[in-house]
């Protein structure tokens, strides 16, 4: 591979990682005022339905992105384009079956759904979400083209603008359905209105990309194509198929987890004799106002995996262990400066966050403020275990990380219903269960990057100095925080209390020699 193509490579996998950080921002940004018109209830609907929505997502067309792209950029590096192209046609093919059997799956099994996972109104959001799989099939499709041709262009800026146009849609749908049932079923509806955001933002995006390829469709020819000759159509839907199906395993072990925990809460909550509405309220609570503030930091994490698995796959494929390890140092080094610091923040200004972000929280405050700090060290686990994945799947270890969330999953499913039935944990149940998961996941993905690289962590340089720090942050942000609130109030207080733990965090780092100035010149470089 010559050098320019491979700084091309650098440039699209950049552009593309950025577009996803950004879209996750908007994506935590557009939340907090649609958390607030929704309320509690309205949440818990919102959530759980989405809970049901990414499953068929996953079964249909969550991976034909990758899929697609990995099959076409592999004829067209033969330049094969013929082949290329028919296997696009192919898949599109596949994609449309797939997404309409989801969509129509979950539109006709709304009501069940609301009645297996004891949500009443349930089926109002679902039913929205459920063309909603169709759409996001063909998007799919498409951003798999384009990436197929190695160009992230396309995908990067149809994602913000998916992002942007779900963001304002969302929160307008969400207050206007809201105000419009006045009170009755009004969390139902505002649910509803919430999930008319993520259609239209997909179709924004799908749109987008019909104006793309009715222009290329103008400059290709089909003598341009060359005269390849053609695979069997059979042979090219068995590729595609085979391709997804992995993805598919690992990425329904993950959102099985999400929903799953939906299903035991709302019913074994029942079974002790909670009410239908608390119960989703906890709900609400849990996968809303908890789970958004857990998700941001490790949205950097999983942007920072995205890219480095082409660099560790570079090293691998060549042999080069020692450049694997220390690629892996390098890595999990800057993921734990990330996540550490934003676990014990998270811990110590609960109290803000929650108040500053969510004033509707009401008499559930209290829970919401303790959810976030016995919560927050979730924030680490997940960072290092989609971290360890993206390791594992960069040295060609493709089944171990599947099998290792599986066996988390399991244990996992055990826990939350154990601590839900034979305790009066309740919500703080969840709670268990979401830190329990990725703990065991990040053990097992551990053992393997250890046994299969002859890695060795450097748990000093990795965690244990990063967490010196971040006490020493977390200290000075909750005296700060602590004098100034009375003074201020808490708005003020927290916005110094945040700025005050940033300066302190780097002296610290500085202090404890946790990072030096080769070194960050060193990651700098390598990004």
């Amino acid at each position: 591979m010559n050098e320019r193509l491979k700084k091309n490579l650098v440039l699209q996998g950049s552009i593309l990682a950025a577009a996803g950080l950004i879209s996750k921002v908007i994506g935590f940004i557009y939340r907090i005022p649609m958390a607030n018109i929704l309320g509690n209830t309205g949440n818990g609907l919102y959530s759980v339905a989405f809970g049901l929505y990414n499953i068929a997502l996953t079964l249909s067309s969550y991976s034909m992105p990758l899929a697609i792209s990995k099959l076409m950029s592999a004829r067209l590096a033969k330049g094969d384009k013929k082949n290329a192209h028919r296997l696009f046609h192919d898949a599109l093919i596949f994609a449309v079956c797939t997404g309409l059997i989801a969509s129509i799956a979950l539109y006709k099994g709304a009501e069940l759904f609301a009645k297996l996972y004891r949500k009443e109104g349930l089926e109002m959001p679902l039913r929205v979400l459920a063309p909603t799989v169709f759409v996001v099939a063909m998007l799919g499709c498409c951003r798999g083209f384009f990436q197929g041709h190695r160009n992230m262009v396309p995908t990067a800026v149809s994602q913000v603008i998916e992002q942007i146009v779900n963001a304002v849609v969302s929160v307008w749908a969400a207050a206007y359905f809201t105000n419009m049932a006045a009170g009755k079923n009004a969390a139902a509806y505002g649910a509803m209105g919430g999930t008319f955001g993520t259609l239209l933002g997909a179709l924004s995006a799908l749109i987008l990309f019909m104006i793309l390829f009715v222009a290329r469709q103008l400059t290709i020819r089909t003598k341009d194509l060359g005269d390849m000759p053609a695979e069997d159509h059979r042979l090219l839907v068995k590729a595609v198929f085979l391709t997804v199906l992995p993805v598919i395993i690992s990425q329904s072990i993950y959102q099985l987890g999400y929903t799953l925990d939906d299903f035991l809460f709302g019913n074994l909550m029942a079974l002790k004799g909670v009410d239908q509405t608390t119960a989703t309220d906890l709900q609400g609570v849990f996968n809303t106002q908890y789970n958004q503030m857990i998700n941001l930091p490790t949205a950097i994490a999983t942007a920072m995996a995205s890219a480095t698995l082409p660099s560790i796959v570079a090293s691998h494929t060549k042999g080069e262990k020692d450049k694997v390890r220390a690629k892996t140092d390098t890595v999990i080094k800057v993921n734990m400066l990330i996540a550490i610091p934003s676990a014990i923040g998270l811990a110590v200004l609960a109290e803000p966050v929650m108040g500053v972000l969510f004033p509707r929280l009401g008499d559930m405050m209290d829970m919401a403020v303790t959810l976030l700090q016995t919560g927050s060290t979730a924030v680490v686990f997940y960072a290092l275990s989609t971290l360890s994945t993206s390791i594992l799947q960069g040295c060609d270890k493709m089944r171990l990380p599947v099998i290792h969330s599986g066996i988390s999953l399991a244990f996992h499913v055990v826990i939350v219903a154990g601590c839900l039935y034979f305790t009066d944990l309740g919500v703080y149940a969840l709670i268990i269960g979401n830190v329990s998961f990725p703990l065991l996941v990040c053990i097992l993905n551990c053992r393997s990057i250890a046994a299969l690289e002859g890695y060795s962590f450097k748990f000093k340089d990795a965690f244990v100095r990063p967490f010196a720090a971040a006490c020493v942050m977390g200290v000075a942000a909750f005296v700060v925080y602590t004098v100034l609130k009375g003074l201020t109030g808490m708005l003020i207080a927290m916005v110094i209390a945040i700025v005050t733990a940033m300066i302190v965090y780097v002296i610290m780092l500085i202090a404890f020699k946790a990072v030096t100035v080769t070194e960050l010149k060193h990651i700098i470089k390598r990004r």
